[in-house]
């Protein structure tokens, strides 16, 4: 059964991976061996993908109730690398409370 939490748990890792291969793929493409548009095309799907992210997060927050603090962590997390990855342990955890 998808519940709203377990959606958010997986708009968080493809955000997640998306900031992961733009930060470890596409940026030394772009540095190192001179293509830029690997930034372009990676930058704007995770772009998209955040947009996407931050839908879900605001939908859950209303749907759940969630303390604010829930959504400034899960805001947060999208800018740090690897950070959805450890707000997924707490949204597991939640998760199965459900």
């Amino acid at each position: 059964m998808h519940t709203s939490i377990s959606r958010l748990r997986q708009a968080g890792f493809i955000e997640g991976m998306s900031l992961l291969t733009l930060l470890l793929i596409a940026m030394p493409l772009k540095y190192f061996a001179d293509i830029p548009m690997a930034v372009t095309i990676v930058g704007s799907l995770h772009g998209a993908l955040f947009v996407i992210y931050m839908l879900i997060l605001a939908y859950v927050t209303f749907k759940v109730r969630w303390h604010l603090k829930w959504s400034i962590a899960g805001f947060f997390a999208a800018f740090i690398p690897f950070g959805n990855f450890a707000y997924d342990k707490v949204l597991r955890q939640y998760d199965t409370k459900a």
